[in-house]
């Protein structure tokens, strides 16, 4: 910029005396960049690749469309309106980094060779190109004359290999020779790994995706689905996900070494060399050719990242300084850098060489402090109504843009202030106000720290209840005054004896219950109520009347108990004044009275049989208090415990019988068993009991106690029979099942035997008709429900003794109905 500046001053003061020659020497071609909303100076080009073609020449004034080869589709048209690419979603018309291009041109479009409606099926993909002879004005070869373009493209994979995959290209030549330096080609990369499938004409299909490279150069997969074309015609395909976009890049030369003779640049969108998938690219031309522009904000912001560029030079190297204290983030070999400015102003430079140019450019640029947002003074508490408030910004730098005031931390609404101060008046409920600032549009918007106005409701005294209450003589309880519906906290009770002459409670009183005590006259009783900085307020007045009567007298012992279930707990009273008395609930007392005292003192000893945990109320009376005592004996019953011994059992003389005690309610629990015949242990839950053919009677009942640690206890036995025999499997040769429940099923007797395999029943066609492993289950004479008549029946049954071995035994059992 400075060196482009330089020569403009230059040719101002007429150093060369030839400034008409200096302003040609870097005008741009005429409509270069379609500024006339058409083809004016451009000739244009449709056809095939592989075939006929229809030229469009210069200077097609006018025109702004022109249809694909030989279908009504538009294949190049001027765009002079942004809209949105639907595949790539980006702008039709490009602003790059603060540079705005005001009109583009599209070359292609999604029509392929089978919109040609042809016979054959692969006659070429549809080729659009425009083109601009221009004539490079004379002058110095070191001053230079930039051409600068922006692009962007839309290319479905065709799965090809590279050298046939859609592509744009930009051409640059002289003479009919290629420039290659400033002439790139853009395509999809493939790995070049397809085969020649198609019957060969020399394309293939099948090419793999190089995804990582695409993705390196700028492609991005569309969300956008689009039709196979590989059916006839267009109309029998699959909706695919291979379109790929890449957005606008900006490209530019220099035909500095070309003055005096014509360049051709032509811009080109294939489709695939098959002809059955699309292609499609958007071209704009800045109208400014007098050397390299960087492009960014001439004011910067400190600490605040920002982006330069400049337009790319086809495989160039870039050389990029900032100002001192300046850091470049994204490394400067690069068209495009991003900085984090310092606190210094100055200049941004870069020089851009390859084998076709060396282009230089200075940007000045000027440096603000950063936004600096402050916080918002001063937090505060208003009461609710008519209030007003100032608020103040301090410690901000930048301009106020807006203030803003929440009620509930989550959703700010905007305030039209951009001042510093701010009056909030007539607040009825809490609200946060903060403020906006940006110190210029180069630096971040920042908030600042909120300032909170607390706004209190109003003071509601309330109401005392009771209202209105008597008082006998000595009472002290059942006198509670409560307060409701009062709005704040409780700065103090008060008292009068003639509702005029109020005295505070000292010490004073701060919570919403009080009980009036051996009161010696009328008085009344009123709250004073404060909701933060508001007024306080008073509750409404309660008034207590002294009765001529005393207030029974009564104690009682114990006032609380702890039984286990099933025992009983004494009640123990004693009235010293009063006249009857209710029990309730009365239901599970004993010895509690018929309610009349007769003397004074009145004893009282009751005994409670709850079965849970109850509350036993006591109401005494007295004559001429209409008010009642009542007290509250609470029994607390633990949870019942419920041990199990197991069932009765049968086993062999010397097998070992393992014994567990279970309890209905996990806890910890002392476990005492007895007798301690042939047990293991007798202070365990799960001892091994083993008995010989000694024992008396056949037969011992063991009893388990299950105790807790508050000394609640259960018990329950088990009896053990003892077969002199080996282990065996005994089965009745009869049962009746007639519903008296004696001998009702048939079961198998299993002494000394550790598991049963099955128990079966079979009827005389040797039909299963009952099968079961578990033991003590047994056949009731049933079939589906069905009762059986009388009659032969055949057993089969399995077991393995407690040694390990199987027994096995089958016989016939009689049902007799």
């Amino acid at each position: 910029m400075y060196y482009k500046l330089m020569v403009w001053l230059l040719c101002i003061v007429g150093i060369f005396n030839y400034s008409t020659a200096c302003s040609q020497t870097q005008a741009c071609p005429a409509n270069v960049n379609f500024a006339t909303g058409d083809l004016s100076f451009w000739s244009a080009k449709t056809g095939l690749l592989n075939g006929a073609s229809q030229n469009f020449p210069a200077p097609n004034s006018g025109v702004s469309t022109i249809q694909e080869y030989n279908i009504s589709t538009n294949g190049i048209k001027v765009i002079t309106s942004s809209s949105t690419d639907p595949f790539g979603k980006f702008p039709t018309i490009p602003t790059i980094n603060g540079y705005s291009y005001n009109y583009s041109v599209q070359l292609g479009s999604t029509a392929t060779s089978y919109d040609l409606r042809a016979n054959i099926p692969n006659p070429g993909g549809f080729s659009r190109s425009i083109t601009y002879n221009i004539n490079v004005p004379a002058g110095s070869t070191s001053e230079p004359y930039t051409m600068t373009y922006a692009y962007a493209m839309v290319l479905e994979n065709g799965t090809h290999n590279s050298n046939e995959q859609p592509m744009f290209k930009a051409t640059l030549s002289v003479s009919g020779n290629v420039i290659d330096c400033a002439s790139p080609k853009y395509y999809l990369p493939t790995l070049d790994n397809a085969t020649n499938n198609n019957g060969g004409n020399g394309s293939g299909t099948g090419a793999t995706l190089d995804t990582a490279k695409a993705l390196a150069n700028g492609f991005y997969l569309s969300d956008l689905p689009f039709l196979s074309h590989a059916g006839t015609q267009n109309n029998a395909g699959t909706l695919l996900y291979d379109v790929w976009t890449k957005g606008w890049t900006e490209v530019t030369f220099d035909l500095a070494p070309y003055r005096g003779q014509q360049v051709n640049l032509t811009f080109e969108a294939d489709n695939c060399l098959p002809g059955a998938h699309f292609a499609y690219a958007y071209v704009a031309l800045r109208n400014t050719c007098a050397g390299l522009e960087i492009s960014g904000n001439t004011k910067a912001c400190a600490n605040v990242t920002t982006t330069y560029s400049v337009p790319a030079l086809a495989g160039a190297t870039y050389s990029w300084t900032v100002p001192q204290g300046w850091t470049i983030n994204s490394g400067s070999n690069t068209n495009i850098i991003k900085v984090t400015p310092g606190t210094t102003s100055g200049n941004i430079s870069v020089r851009e060489v390859n084998g076709c140019a060396d282009l230089k450019d200075v940007f000045p640029v000027s440096v603000t402090p950063p936004t600096v947002a402050g916080q918002v003074l001063s937090n505060s508490s208003v009461c609710t109504g008519t209030n007003t408030t100032q608020l103040a910004l301090n410690g901000s730098v930048g301009n106020i843009l807006k203030w803003l005031y929440s009620t509930d931390g989550n959703q700010w609404n905007a305030i039209s202030n951009t001042g510093t101060n701010y009056t909030a008046q007539n607040l009825t409920s809490t609200t946060m106000y903060k403020a906006i600032v940006q110190n210029g549009s180069e630096c971040n918007v920042d908030t600042s720290k909120a300032a909170s106005i607390i706004v209190d409701p109003k003071s509601v005294g309330g109401t005392l209840s009771p209202d209105n209450t008597n008082i006998c003589i000595g009472q002290t309880s059942n006198s509670k005054f409560q307060l409701k519906g009062n709005t704040g906290g409780v700065a103090n009770w008060q008292q009068s004896f003639d509702q005029l002459n109020w005295t505070n409670f000292l010490p004073v009183k701060t919570d919403s219950t009080f009980n009036t005590n051996r009161i010696s006259s009328d008085i009344y009783y009123r709250v004073i109520v404060k909701s933060g900085v508001c007024p306080a307020d008073t509750s409404s007045v309660a008034s207590v009347h002294l009765l001529n009567a005393e207030f029974p007298s009564v104690a009682i012992n114990p006032d609380s108990v702890f039984i286990c279930y099933g025992k009983t707990a004494p009640l123990n009273v004693t009235i010293n004044k009063g006249a009857s008395y209710t029990w309730s609930p009365a239901g599970t007392l004993t010895n509690q009275g018929n309610g009349n005292i007769s003397s004074l003192p009145f004893h009282i000893q009751a005994t409670a049989s709850p079965i849970s945990t109850t509350n036993y109320i006591l109401t005494v009376y007295n004559n001429g208090c209409p008010n009642a005592l009542i007290d509250t004996f609470h029994v607390n019953v633990a949870p019942r415990v419920q041990v199990f011994a197991g069932n009765d059992t049968m086993i062999v003389a010397n097998q070992p019988l393992q014994l567990n005690a279970t309890i209905n309610n996990p806890s910890a629990y002392q476990f005492t068993w007895s007798p301690a015949m042939g047990l293991s242990s007798t202070t365990v839950q799960n001892p091994i009991a083993t008995l010989n053919s000694s024992i008396e009677a056949g037969s011992i009942t063991y009893i388990v106690r299950a105790t807790n640690a508050i000394g609640c206890y259960s018990e329950d036995n088990i009896s053990v029979k003892v077969f002199k025999t080996g282990p065996e499997i005994f089965v009745p040769s009869g049962f009746t099942p007639n519903g008296d429940t004696h001998n009702d099923v048939i079961r198998p007797i299993l002494v000394g035997i550790k598991q049963l395999n099955f128990f079966r029943i079979y009827n005389r066609w040797g039909q299963l008709i009952f099968s079961t492993s578990e033991g003590g289950k047994g056949w009731d004479g049933r079939v589906s429900g069905q009762e059986q008549p009388t009659g032969n029946f055949v057993y089969m049954v399995q077991g393995i003794d407690y040694t390990g071995r199987i027994i096995s035994k089958k016989g016939n059992v009689v049902l007799i109905r």
